[in-house]
């Protein structure tokens, strides 16, 4: 870390993998840009931060809408500093056989992940070209090698990994490298949900998702806040354009 503190923006951080990163990303030296699509609900997070002797800010936005995004990051850049980490992990699900699934989900899937991310990288790109250093993490999913019932997120995220590669090669000269991260199962709001939808209590859902795991577990929202803080790192400038499963096991 530079002596002048960096700033960083982590979307979809009221919670989960979001709130993990924001929180690693503090405690590495990072003043923390925690977005989420209503204010209110990132404050907690902000408020942890700032108890550890950190420097946050509690930013709503809803990363679909491009007039939202590009102020939601002009104010980051005033109030905090200009971003030059960006991770983008802001996600939904809407979960369906092909046959069930209606268009607006698909949109809604397509919007948040991918559009998401295109608008916030495009909105702080300029401030990590001018710095001629900056870090793009997109959040994958192993579900980009397909997973049954979800068509939308699978193709979302899978999408991420071509646009992280296409985004490492036109942004490397200036210093800033992209990367993606896809996580396996991971013990959040959202994988309860799965196991919801599917009629599985859940710590039975997680134990049956362990045992598929060679490292015998689930993964934390820790797990994959520790790999986003190497990522960050000054001494990661030669890893660019990657996909890295944090999934307790090969993948393809």
């Amino acid at each position: 870390m530079s002596e002048t503190r960096r700033t960083a923006i982590v979307t979809g951080a009221a919670r989960g993998i979001g709130a993990a990163v924001a929180k690693r990303l503090s405690q590495d030296g990072f003043a923390v840009a925690v977005l989420d699509l209503k204010e209110s609900a990132c404050k907690p997070v902000v408020e942890e931060i700032e108890a550890a002797g950190g420097k946050a800010l509690a930013v709503g936005v809803d990363v679909a809408d491009e007039q939202a995004a590009d102020q939601a990051v002009a104010r980051v850049a005033e109030e905090l500093g200009a971003p030059t980490v960006l991770v983008n992990n802001a996600g939904i699900t809407r979960d369906n056989l092909l046959f069930k699934m209606i268009a607006d989900d698909w949109d809604a899937v397509m919007n948040v992940h991918l559009r998401g991310s295109f608008l916030m990288s495009r909105a702080t790109q300029r401030y990590m070209t001018e710095a001629r250093w900056g870090r793009i993490v997109n959040l994958s999913s192993v579900s980009a090698l397909g997973t049954r019932g979800q068509a939308n997120y699978s193709a979302a995220k899978a999408g991420l990994q071509g646009f992280t590669k296409t985004l490492a090669i036109e942004l490397g000269k200036f210093g800033v490298t992209v990367n993606a991260i896809a996580p396996g199962f991971v013990e959040t709001d959202m994988t309860a949900d799965t196991a919801a939808r599917v009629g599985v209590p859940f710590e039975d859902f997680k134990v049956a998702a362990a045992a598929q795991i060679p490292v015998g577990r689930v993964g934390q929202p820790e797990d994959i806040a520790a790999t986003v803080s190497f990522l960050a790192r000054d001494d990661a400038s030669f890893v660019s354009g990657q996909v890295i499963y944090v999934a307790g096991g090969p993948r393809d």
